[in-house]
């Protein structure tokens, strides 16, 4: 009886044993999910262009004796600088109003001096080489303040898409020189996450236009599209 209880007993340790390594890979040998058992690292990816559409601001400042005489005078030559861009080639769609406002004008000295109105439109226009005869256009037509551009790209979605991936290929190749380095082998990824940077180049600033000034001089230059993800990847 002694011989049959102790199999028994040792039958019943053998049975929990089994089902307490139900459900942990690493005591299979398989690569482990716990994220402090993997390797994290950042990787970095760049892509060079040559910006391709650009967005200015412009605007319209008329004075009057009074505000009304102002936002008149205003309304006309704004309406007047709309059609010039639009025969010029830019898209209604791509003339958007950002503001419109009337006020008591001051000279230098203090003294009031009637009334000023402004209005700005957002123009974005998609072909860059166009760039100085729009602007040309539109100071001719009235405009006489200026601001911008922001340069940008026409296909930037798809140059973040081939940062990103080249940022995903240094995270592998610095994973792969840690786990050298360690006596350990890559597993699959676990964890990812990315960030993105170098948006539109913009350049600062507000001056004044004339309609018998020459055409702007636009230099595009090269614009770096960066990427950079975290990834972590579980150990072999």
């Amino acid at each position: 009886m002694k011989i049959i209880r102790i199999a028994i007993a040792a039958l019943l340790v053998l049975a929990v044993a089994a089902i307490a390594g139900v459900g942990r890979p690493e005591t299979a040998g398989g690569a482990s999910d716990d994220p402090r058992e993997g390797i994290t690292v950042t990787g970095v990816g760049s892509v060079d262009a040559v910006p391709d559409r650009a967005e200015f601001s412009l605007g319209v400042t008329t004075k009057g004796a009074t505000a009304r005489e102002a936002l008149t005078a205003n309304n006309a030559r704004m309406s007047q600088v709309i059609a010039a861009l639009k025969a010029a080639g830019v898209e209604e769609r791509d003339i958007r109003t950002e503001n419109v406002s009337v006020g008591e004008s001051y000279e230098g000295d203090g003294r009031p001096s009637g009334f000023a109105a402004q209005n700005s439109v957002s123009v974005r226009i998609l072909d860059l080489d166009r760039a100085s005869a729009v602007l040309d256009a539109a100071s001719r037509a009235g405009a006489n303040q200026l601001s911008g551009p922001a340069l940008t790209r026409n296909d930037r979605e798809r140059l973040e898409h081939k940062a990103l991936q080249e940022a995903v290929k240094n995270a592998r190749n610095r994973a792969e020189a840690l786990a050298e380095a360690a006596g350990v082998d890559v597993g699959r990824v676990t964890a990812i996450s990315e960030s993105l940077s170098g948006g539109p180049e913009i350049y600062e600033g507000r001056v004044a236009m004339d309609s018998s000034a020459s055409k702007v001089p636009i230099e595009e230059g090269t614009q770096e599209i960066q990427a950079s993800v975290s990834v972590t990847f579980a150990i072999e």
